[in-house]
């Protein structure tokens, strides 16, 4: 059995406009829950990993709530911290075709936003860990948060676990006093899994492939090889940089793929087009519980890659933050079955 797997963010209520309706067209808003490490927990879990989702949520019935949502999937919340007066919002407005989507957070003085060093019992909870996964919107949210994600993992890395990060870049988020670029790089260094988007590396480090326009709708992934290396120069810590690559040709039509450089050699997946997206939000937080679980399953980079790409794919047709497949329909996909036929 595989040693548990520790997330570390904030989880918020998303409240969404139905369909494609724009806010001021919507007479009501859906209800669920997510946010990146989240949904990396929630994916895991239907994987069959044991994942341990730590977070601060506020003692009151949405808090409860919320814990409970995360704790049905199997998901484990017992070293969850309580209290804060709040838990975070965030509005999403779903786009079509040439029209984007949107999302508006009302997540200010949030429980998470008002953590504090010493909160989180890091030694305890690290006990029976093997890997650490945060994103880089943990240390957006306040001054406090970038302290107790540093907190974790260094911890972490003290503790011998493997530790992971998804770049995650928001600019909407970094309002604290310091920009990513300034908080960034001493979370980074410690990092043995870096993934990113076809974006992330540029606005944080100021790392960008040459001649790529994601706009055109066809991300080229032999451009991301220079990508990886210099992001291995600059973190040596680092074993591994994914990028996934999402071709926009429009709101609902997408191309996903991803490549893996693991400082010898450019992985490649294959490229799927995606012409009917029902939900893309947590696509990149789906491709990495993929990866996580396809470097602890298969100990392949090439499987692990594939594995990521496919479950990420199958999660742009289910609607939510979570990413609620199972293993054998990630392989399914992955041995190319994209029937959608019926399971009688």
């Amino acid at each position: 059995m595989n040693r548990k797997v520790v997330t570390f963010g904030e989880v918020m209520l998303r409240l969404a406009s139905p369909g494609n309706l724009r806010f001021s067209q919507s007479g009501h808003l859906n209800s669920t829950f997510g946010g990146g490490e989240a949904n990396v927990a929630v994916s895991l879990a239907n994987f069959g990993i044991p994942v341990d989702f730590i977070t601060r949520l506020p003692e009151n019935d949405i808090g409860k709530w919320c814990e409970q949502e995360i704790r049905k999937y199997g998901v484990y919340t017992e070293n969850i911290c309580w209290g804060g007066d709040r838990l975070g919002i965030y509005f999403l407005e779903t786009g079509a075709v040439s029209r984007g989507s949107n999302v508006v957070y009302d997540r200010a003085y949030s429980a998470v936003s008002e953590i504090a060093e010493g909160m989180v019992d890091w030694d305890q909870i690290f006990e029976d860990a093997g890997w650490f996964h945060w994103t880089g919107i943990t240390p957006a949210i306040s001054d406090g948060a970038a302290k107790v994600c540093l907190e974790g993992i260094q911890k972490a890395k003290e503790k011998g676990l493997t530790v992971s990060c998804d770049l995650n870049y928001r600019k909407k988020l970094w309002k604290w006093g310091k920009a990513a670029s300034e908080v960034m790089p001493n979370l980074v260094k410690y990092c043995d899994i870096i993934l990113g988007n076809e974006e992330d590396a540029e606005k944080v480090f100021g790392i960008q492939p040459e001649g790529v326009d994601i706009t055109k709708g066809k991300v080229e992934a032999e451009a991301y090889r220079s990508v990886g290396k210099q992001l291995m120069d600059k973190f040596p810590e680092a074993k591994k940089v994914i990028i996934t690559l999402r071709g926009s040709v429009n709101a609902n039509h997408n191309s996903w793929s991803g490549v893996l450089y693991n400082g010898k050699e450019l992985l490649k997946a294959p490229v799927y087009e995606i012409t009917h997206i029902v939900d893309r939000v947590g696509g990149g937080d789906s491709f990495m519980a993929g990866l996580i679980f396809g470097l602890l399953h298969y100990k392949d980079d090439q499987k692990a890659l594939e594995f990521a790409v496919a479950a990420s794919c199958l999660k742009h047709t289910i609607y939510g933050d979570f990413n609620q497949v199972s293993v054998e329909e990630v392989q399914k996909l992955m041995g190319g079955d994209s029937s959608g036929r019926v399971s009688r």
